[in-house]
């Protein structure tokens, strides 16, 4: 991660009505377009309102302002559609020290009412802030009621002043004002939704390349929207054939008696780009693209053309999308049968996958709202449907199949807003290497490291599952059932006493407990069942046991404040036969009780299936115990995380950005490339965040390591120190032998460091000394730089065994104070933390002194990869004794490309991973890099250098980067260079409101 992140100029944003707006700096080459705009588009009425008169010279005043050369404290931003320029909003601040600027704005009149004016504040508020203004002011006509409702409905303090006709108003910029951060979210995700209103809701539909030739994908999508009854027109566009499956084909898009709201492009990849350039220059508002097999080119059209023509796009790769509202009864995609209409919404990357799943909730019976083959993902993904989700009116459940993320933090922030009202599940796909492999090579994006997955669907509240069937048994219970208390108490019944056995060890094995039932309880079972019954938990009803004394069983049960789910095993017994089936328990009592009820029935024929109850509510039903244990605990994973409480953000208390911002710049100075700190300025960096340190004393030779370990004895464990080698670049001192521990004499420090020089020679340059900790508990407090995610903060067992041991906490910044609690509890280890019976607890605030600073450190956008590792090595009594700490430099994109040229082959390679960091400048983050020892990890995998350079190749090329092009091309043998596009993983929000380019928002 680089040490500074600077803002884009130019950023694509939405409108209200989901129109696509590119907002950047206005300059000299735009002044004859901002002239248009001040003479022509907006009418004598705007101009009075704009520059309180009517003189016929201000538009041209007002051009030669706007887009003079550049100076302090001016900027102009101008908000285009289609290449026309459609709004512009400046700032200008008086020369000094001040920090409030004047604002004007000034919008087409064809575009009134529309967001244009919202949106190109909400920019400059970000680019304003940025550059030190906190207050914007601006003089208003009384009149101008337009102006006076963007202020208002900002979302910032707004203060009016009445003077002689005109309103002075003043706007206080404060982007972590809630009620702005809300209304941004709020502005954004009305117009994400908007947007997708010509996928998901089209008026009329094209299918471009609907081919004569049956069964082909074009002219299977045209068939299916045909018999799935779609209530608008649809039109076949095919040059060659004048009718394609008895329907009437045009030759072109402009040849149709219409323009359609959406286009499904079935055609070859080499005709892709022209065909979705067609589309949108006749006014088609949104594209579905089946095509698969793009190169790079056509990729970088492809999107170039969407976004010239403000077109949302699906795919490419998709199988298709489907709506089963009835007012559209739209199948625009080549699966198995139209889906069952109802309230789960689907979204997929794998067409296969989507296939799978929809014929699985088929057979269970659970309808589908909408769905979506999300394919190579170039635009639309998984947070703009969670958006659409949300406020369609229909959807109750939401199921995800992801391999990637573009923007995970806009993910969370929409899913945890989501998942409060309907649940939300996802199959956690690529888990293993050689998934991630998989996932790398079939959607063309790195899938994300298990760990940190988890992570940003924990914090979610997302349910990840690890299979399709998975996915399936959990939204029949969510979809059907109450959640269980956040306990997960469960009380097995079963008419076999070996069959509930097994079902109260898969509940324990999922995490959910199978508690003694109160003696209350108990006696009250007895009273009920056979003789022969046993009425501990697993309460064992035995063969003989009627339906009726079944009923009677699951009520009280049910009623009992002890458990929090009820699980029903039943064996087939012969008795079945004599009118005393169990199973009628279950169906003629209601469908949902206090707790959620979930059946076991070992002679049913499919996994997974519905018993409808005398009230009509379903109960659902497995054929094995360890899926309904599975289901139970994903239902109470989401009953506990409702349960959490509002928690502030965690911060840590006197803490010193700027400070750390002056080390980190004068290291860089030094520097540009970055590097590893020494001990000192990794222990300046961190007190910069208050992060407690141990006493540590640096020595440059033998002599000096002697005086320091007399000076720190009295500080350690029974007299003794701790000294560890050091030399530049110095990463795991241990697994080089570097650390000696326990020194008591003077003689045992000076032996100590004579070994060092004698192993490490002239790249040692000194050594650290300590007092050594007391007996505790070693943990380890990491923060990693995740290049997409972000600030990944772990919590763990520490020490040499610490990744064999693998029990680890982590949370994705920014953390909550909640979070510092339960990243303990959540470990194996969270006994020997809290206490048990013999044991005290640690010193758990002396823990959150550790842990909030390093979050507080992850955040804060000065430090690259500032805080590797913080280890504890007890914590009853000692603070931090070990850290180590990493800046990546931010260098120029020229430095960049002349360092890909460098003789030295690491160099070149190090300069390889730098140029795709994001923040660079050079290219962006579309593929996820790290390099070491010269070989570059790359989209999933190692890769040699020529390999990676040439993928680096074809994504420089899909931007337009042709400065990097030619000196990547100079590192590549034409033998490996891959033929197909590379990953195409846009951002989830890059279409997201002002809120797109801007961190933190």
């Amino acid at each position: 991660m680089s040490i500074v992140q600077p803002s884009s100029p130019t950023a694509e944003a939405l409108l209200a009505d989901g129109t696509t707006a590119v907002i950047r700096p206005l300059g000299p080459g735009d002044r004859i377009a901002v002239l248009d705009l001040h003479a022509v588009r907006m009418s004598d009425a705007s101009r009075r309102m704009r520059f309180f008169g009517a003189s016929r010279r201000a538009p041209q005043l007002a051009a030669d302002r706007l887009c003079g050369p550049p100076h302090p404290g001016f900027l102009a931003l101008g908000a285009w559609v289609g290449g026309e320029l459609v709004g512009e909003a400046d700032y200008e601040s008086e020369p000094g020290p001040g920090n409030t600027a004047e604002l004007a704005l000034a919008v087409a009149d064809a575009w009134h009412h529309r967001g244009v004016g919202t949106l190109l504040i909400e920019h400059l508020v970000h680019a304003a802030r940025e550059r030190g203004i906190r207050v914007f002011e601006a003089d208003t006509l009384a009149g101008n009621r337009a102006v006076h409702r963007v202020f208002s409905d900002l979302g910032l303090p707004v203060h009016r002043r009445l003077d002689q006709g005109e309103i002075r108003v003043s706007v206080a910029l404060d982007e972590t004002d809630e009620r702005y951060r809300d209304a941004v979210e709020v502005r954004g995700r009305a117009a994400d939704v908007a947007s997708l209103a010509a996928v998901l809701r089209p008026r009329s539909v094209a299918v471009v390349g609907a081919s004569r030739r049956p069964g082909s994908v074009g002219q299977t999508v045209l068939r299916k929207i045909r018999e799935g009854g779609f209530t608008g027109p649809v039109w076949a566009v095919n040059p060659y054939a004048d009718q394609v499956a008895a329907e009437t084909a045009y030759p072109a898009l402009a040849a149709l008696p219409g323009v359609p709201d959406l286009a499904v492009l079935a055609v070859p990849s080499m005709v892709l780009a022209g065909a979705a350039e067609e589309c949108g220059q006749a006014g088609v508002r949104a594209l579905v693209v089946l095509t698969s097999g793009l190169d790079a080119d056509t990729a970088g059209q492809l999107m170039h053309a969407c976004r010239r023509h403000s077109m949302r796009m699906v795919g490419p790769n998709s199988l298709g999308i489907a709506q089963t509202d009835p007012a559209i009864r739209l199948d625009a995609e080549f699966g198995g049968a139209f889906p069952l209409p109802g309230t789960a919404g689907v979204a997929v990357q794998s067409g296969g996958v989507g296939i799978a799943l929809l014929e699985r909730l088929a057979w269970l019976g659970i309808g589908v709202s909408s769905f979506v083959s999300l394919g190579d993902k170039y635009d639309v993904s998984g947070n703009d449907l969670l958006q659409w989700w949300e406020s369609d009116g229909r959807t109750d459940l939401a199921l995800l199949h992801l391999e990637s993320f573009g923007n995970p933090r806009a993910f969370a922030r929409t899913a945890r807003r989501v998942t409060r009202t309907i649940p939300v599940l996802t199959v956690d796909a690529g888990r293993s290497a050689a998934g991630r492999r998989g996932a790398a090579s079939h959607t063309a994006a790195a899938a994300t490291p298990t760990v940190t997955r988890e992570a940003l669907f924990r914090q979610a509240g997302v349910t990840a599952t690890r299979s399709i069937a998975e996915l399936v048994d959990a939204a029949a219970l969510l979809h059907a059932q109450p959640l269980p208390g956040a306990r997960g108490a469960v009380a097995v019944v079963s008419n076999a006493g070996g069959i509930g056995i097994l079902a109260a060890d898969a509940c324990v094995d999922a995490g959910l407990s199978v508690p003694a039932l109160p003696s209350d309880v108990t006696a009250e079972l007895l009273d009920l069942l056979p003789d022969a019954a046993g009425a501990a938990n697993p309460v064992d009803t035995s063969a003989a046991v009627t339906s009726a004394q079944l009923a009677s069983c699951i009520d009280a049960l049910a009623r009992s404040e002890a458990v929090d789910a009820l699980l029903v095993c039943l064996a087939p017994t012969a008795l079945a036969a004599a009118g005393q089936n169990p199973v009628r328990a279950l169906l003629d009592g209601p469908g949902r009780h206090r707790i959620p009820i979930t059946a076991v029935l070992l002679g049913q024929e499919v996994p997974v299936r519905y018993l409808t109850c005398a009230d009509g509510g379903l109960l659902p039903s497995y054929t094995d115990p360890v899926a309904a244990a599975r289901a139970l605990a994903h239902a109470r994973d989401r009953a506990w995380w409702q349960a959490e409480p509002a928690s502030p953000e965690a911060k840590a208390e006197g803490s010193d950005p700027a400070a750390a911002r002056l080390l980190v710049d004068a290291f860089l100075t030094g520097r540009p490339e970055g590097g590893w700190l020494d001990p000192a300025l990794t222990a300046q960096l961190l007190d910069c965040y208050g992060l407690p340190l141990t006493v540590s004393i640096w020595a440059p030779d033998e002599p000096g390591t002697v005086i320091a370990a007399q000076s720190l004895r009295q500080l350690g464990q029974d007299g003794k120190v701790a000294l560890k080698a050091y030399w530049p670049g110095q990463v795991h001192k241990s697994v080089s032998g570097a650390v000696r521990t326990g020194l008591a004499k003077d003689s045992e420090v000076r032996t100590a460091y004579r070994e060092f020089a004698e192993d490490f020679g002239d790249r040692m340059t000194g050594a650290v000394v300590q007092p050594m900790a007391a007996p505790g508990l070693e943990l380890l407090a990491g923060v990693v730089q995740d290049q997409v995610f972000g600030p990944l903060i772990v919590l763990g067992l520490g020490g040499t065994a610490t990744d064999i041991l693998d029990d680890r906490s982590a949370r994705l910044a920014p953390l909550t104070e909640h979070d510092l609690d339960t990243m303990v509890s959540e470990l194996r280890s969270a006994p020997l933390l809290l206490g048990r019976p013999g044991t005290p607890p640690v010193d758990l605030p002396a823990l959150r002194r550790v842990t909030a600073p390093a979050v507080t450190v992850a955040e804060d956008r000065t430090v690259g990869e500032a805080v590797r590792t913080a280890r504890r090595e007890s914590v009853h009594h000692l603070p931090v004794v070990d850290a180590a700490g990493r800046l990546v430099g931010l260098l120029s994109p020229h430095d960049l490309l002349d360092s890909l040229r460098a003789d030295d082959e690491e160099i070149r390679a190090e300069a390889l991973a730098l140029a795709l960091t994001p923040g660079s400048g050079v290219v962006p983050s579309s593929l996820h890099v790290r390099c070491e020892h010269g070989q570059v990890a790359l989209a999933g995998r190692t890769r040699t250098r020529s390999d990676a350079a040439a993928l680096c190749l074809q994504t420089a090329r899909i931007e337009g980067l042709t400065g990097l092009v030619d000196h990547l091309r100079w590192d590549i043998d034409d033998t490996t260079r891959p033929g197909g596009a590379p990953g195409r993983e846009e951002p989830d929000d890059h279409r997201d409101s002002a809120a797109a380019a801007r961190p933190g928002h």
